[in-house]
């Protein structure tokens, strides 16, 4: 059996009074991710793992911010073209392990539905998605609330 592994990484920038998308989930908060699809952070870091692990380049290869057709388009979408890509090379998902970054809003109460989604997208057990949150204990961007920011890895195999 072949296995990789891959790294991900993601920032949006935050700004008042515009939806706040994370792991497929509609935030209620005063700010929200700004990107040119819904600029769900996690999504993509979790993307750009797999097309990583699967030298498939990366999220912004796949899905150019300057085509129209990703304008506005769930990530959730994004996520599932890239397990098609991914699969269509003979890979399979063993497990995606998360980490988001933010000050606001918290996270844990969200959790459970995020790997919901992310496991129903890419056909896996929720039990090999884990997430986890932290803040920046206010500093930086991230502790002035100006960004988050969203780090995955994961394992894939074939054979």
């Amino acid at each position: 059996m072949k296995i990789k592994v891959g790294f991900g990484f993601d920032v949006h920038q935050l700004k008042d009074n515009h939806p706040f998308f994370v792991g497929g989930v509609n935030l209620e908060h005063h700010k929200g991710a700004f990107g040119h699809s819904d600029a769900d952070v996690l999504l993509h870091a979790v993307c750009d793992a797999l097309l990583g692990a699967a030298n498939l380049r990366d999220i912004g290869f796949h899905f150019k911010n300057t085509d129209p057709q990703w304008k506005g388009i769930s990530s959730i979408v994004l996520l599932k073209e890239t397990v098609k890509l991914i699969r269509e090379k003979g890979w399979e998902i063993g497990n995606i392990d998360a980490m988001l970054c933010l000050e606001a809003p918290k996270i844990n109460p969200h959790i459970p539905q995020m790997q919901e989604n992310i496991a129903k997208a890419i056909a896996i057990s929720i039990e090999d998605i884990s997430i986890k949150a932290t803040t920046n204990e206010q500093m930086g961007f991230i502790g002035r609330e100006e960004g988050v920011v969203a780090y995955a890895v994961c394992l894939i195999q074939k054979g």
